[in-house]
């Protein structure tokens, strides 16, 4: 039986099956404002307060204040405590980009794999640590190089990606063909707010929902309600579409 990690979100571990294969690099994929880091900070969140799994979170964008700051945001009150018992172990944006390379920035980061017993990580974002590389070749080379990384140091990641286009087959990315699953965060506009909505593209060696199912983001996250939602990605809203 494959082995799994619970994220411990509601309603997505059923989505998935139980949760992600062990040792799977997932790519978080969404606009500007889907709630990917507040997913990001819920696994790691939810690794170390319920299922006593150390957690890694890598930011090429925030520093650890304000990290701290968006955990507590949303509930996570007791983040802070559990950075500094070496439960969640933070990278920010100074630490990352300190030397502006990326060879001295891995050799970082794999001494830091290899020394500790971490099971979760979550890089904040992908988009971002492409910006280390010159070309296509590279940044292939190097992503391959990291999953392999994190895999072969038994984490379970999430890779945090910026997306351009509403509709994730409009913009199609070199990361989605290097990562074991997909998973994308949606939302449209309506006349009093957002509806928020979440698709399991792709999992390797799962079993998954594949439909698109509404989600909220509350007091302690992301909650996932396991209604399919009425709504094709290639169709764009059907008459079922909640909201209207």
């Amino acid at each position: 039986m494959t082995e799994q990690t619970r994220t411990g979100i509601e309603g997505l571990d059923s989505i998935l099956g139980g949760g992600i294969v062990d040792n799977a690099t997932v790519l978080i994929s969404g606009n500007p404002g889907t709630g990917k880091s507040i997913l990001g900070l819920q696994y790691i969140y939810n690794g170390a307060t319920e299922f006593d799994e150390k957690g890694i979170y890598l930011s090429f964008e925030e520093n650890a204040e304000d990290i701290a700051q968006a955990a507590e945001s949303i509930g996570f009150e007791d983040w802070r405590e559990l950075v500094d018992d070496d439960q969640i172990l933070i990278y920010d944006k100074q630490e990352l980009l300190r030397h502006n390379d990326f060879n001295a920035t891995l050799d970082r980061l794999l001494a830091a794999f290899e020394e500790t017993e971490y099971e979760r990580l979550v890089l904040d974002s992908l988009t971002m640590f492409e910006l280390f590389f010159e070309n296509e070749q590279e940044k292939r080379t190097y992503l391959l190089k990291f999953s392999d990384i994190l895999k072969a140091n038994g984490l379970t990641s999430l890779l945090i990606a910026e997306q351009a286009a509403v509709f994730p087959e409009q913009d199609i990315g070199l990361e989605n063909f290097l990562t074991d699953g997909n998973i994308y965060l949606i939302q449209t506009p309506t006349e009093s707010g957002v509806n928020r909505y979440i698709w399991v593209a792709k999992m390797r060696k799962q079993d998954i929902e594949t439909d698109i199912f509404p989600m909220d983001i509350d007091e302690g996250g992301i909650t996932v309600h396991e209604r399919a939602a009425g709504f094709s990605m290639m169709g764009g809203q059907s008459d079922s579409f909640p909201g209207e």
